[in-house]
């Protein structure tokens, strides 16, 4: 049951000291004023390394999570990758799809800041009309109306408060989905270089099978050799002439990944293969609290609970009685000369006050339904938080390792191409069986691909976390100086 009360009409004195005091009484808003809850936060990260004074100066951009960053992918050096990324922002639909939200988002804050201002309305009619005397008349009108919702109770306020917020959270949301479309093609381009590599092995292996081959067919008609050595000879082959195609169809998927994610049909990209040779740059470390400013997650996640907390204002200020000024004035008048000579004149203005006597209980649940909203913002921004550091621990503790692990590997690469050599040398003399050169092949051939995969792992890795880190990150120092050795890229072949 809403109760209406108009109240009576006023002196012009007294409805000016009336809205005076109505804005007076607008100073405060009710409703909870916004505080940032606590989220969990370690002094330093566990996987950081102790000693980074061999990174060189790093420094990141200004500490803010919507502010511009800078071309962070540049640390790789590498032109191609440098072109697709200028083509992302400006074409990927991810992309124009965020920012198409924030401007929602902008025009719903426009549309909240229009309650602070009176709506005006005007008329006119035109009206024919006949009495019980039979007489016909006419009567004809203007009117020019406006009417003015007080915000004693801060009800507008909130809701600018929270609309603003919002748009805020917006657009943290775009910056969160550049930085994020930014990151998956750094990773699918990495891949892609990484996929050139291990066709190119597969090539020269290929190649030097294929040689092996045709030795142990010669041997066999020779009758130097058995029949099961030629046999394992073309099996050996025929795997790695599988895997040669296998990795083909790798390489297409990620080029078409690279197309999607630069706004383009697949047909219309083509990336030509190359040797890749880049440095895997080692990625500094912020502490914890820069994290949190950084990231664009954490940053819209945190914007959320201030635009929640502000939507309970607005349900705590239906509980008081809304208090509006109005007013109208116009012409009207009977005849048309009556209109051009002087027509009679209407007017009237004064404050009306309404209030809700009786819901069954309407408001109480919407205040509990923002109160509930806003603690589950707050849940969500912990758990955003949570889940930032988890990222940023993962990826750190995998460049650590991943790094460590190159190295191991890369000696286990040469440790099975000089022992290659050795089983070759005793094959060519006599002392060894055709049995151990394919086992030692192998052997070189596998060491060599999972040192490509190693490497790949590292170039992703360090893509996501920056990503993690908020992205952003520039060199101070010459970059020769900021990056770890990926170790001697593999250019011999897996048979020798």
């Amino acid at each position: 049951m809403n109760a209406f009360i108009r109240l009576p009409a006023l002196s012009v004195p007294a409805t000016v000291l009336t809205v005076a005091c109505a804005l007076l009484l607008g100073g405060c808003a009710v409703g909870p004023d916004y505080k940032r809850p606590d989220a969990p936060a370690t002094p330093a990260f566990k996987e950081a390394p102790a000693d980074t004074s061999q990174w060189g100066e790093w420094k990141p951009a200004e500490p803010r999570d919507t502010s511009a960053r800078s071309n962070w992918w540049a640390v790789f050096g590498d032109p191609a990758l440098d072109t697709l990324m200028s083509q992302v922002q400006v074409s990927n639909q991810n992309i124009k799809a965020a920012e198409a939200q924030y401007r929602q988002a902008l025009a719903a804050l426009q549309s909240a800041r229009a309650g602070y201002f009176p709506t005006v309305g005007a008329s006119a009619g035109l009206n024919r009309a006949s009495g019980s005397s039979g007489l016909i008349g006419n009567s004809q009108n203007a009117t020019l109306s406006a009417s003015w919702e007080i915000d004693v109770w801060g009800r507008v306020r909130r809701q600018v408060e929270s609309s603003e917020a919002s748009a805020q959270a917006s657009q943290s949301d775009l910056a969160s989905t550049l930085l994020s479309t930014q990151s998956t093609l750094a990773q699918s381009y990495f891949l892609l270089r990484i996929a050139d590599q291990q066709k190119a092995l597969l090539d020269r292996t290929v190649v030097d099978y294929e040689k092996s081959l045709q030795l142990v067919r010669n041997q066999y008609a020779a009758g130097t050799a058995q029949r099961s050595d030629v046999l394992q000879s073309e099996t050996q082959l025929k795997s790695a002439q599988a895997q040669q195609i296998d990795i083909q169809i790798t390489r297409a998927q990620l080029e078409h990944a690279l197309a999607i994610l630069t706004g383009k049909p697949p047909a219309n990209l083509s990336i030509a293969p190359q040797d890749y040779a880049a440095a895997v740059p080692r990625v500094p470390v912020a502490v914890p609290s820069a994290l949190l400013e950084r990231r664009p997650d954490i940053g819209a996640a945190e914007r959320r609970m201030a635009a929640a907390n502000a939507q309970i204002g607005v349900a705590q200020a239906a509980y008081y009685p809304t208090l509006s000024l109005s007013a109208t004035g116009g012409l009207s008048a009977g005849t048309l000369a009556r209109w051009l000579s002087l027509p009679d004149r209407v007017w009237s203005i004064g404050p009306a006050l309404a209030g809700t006597l009786f819901d069954g209980g309407l408001r109480s649940a919407a205040k509990a339904q923002a109160v509930a909203a806003y603690d589950q913002t707050v849940a969500n921004y912990r758990q955003t938080v949570l889940a930032a550091f988890q990222e940023v621990e993962d990826n750190l503790a995998g460049a650590r390792l991943l790094e460590q692990e190159g190295v191991v590997q890369n000696d286990a690469l040469r440790s099975a191409r000089d022992a290659l050599a050795l089983v070759n040398n005793r094959y060519r003399a006599g002392t060894a069986s055709l049995l151990d050169v394919l086992t030692a092949q192998t052997t070189a051939y596998t060491a060599e691909r999972t040192y490509l995969t190693i490497l790949g792992r590292q170039y992703t890795t360090s893509a996501v976390l920056i990503k993690a880190l908020g992205g952003g990150w520039h060199i101070e120092t010459d970059s020769a100086s900021n990056t770890a050795p990926a170790g001697t890229a593999p250019g011999g072949s897996a048979t020798q």
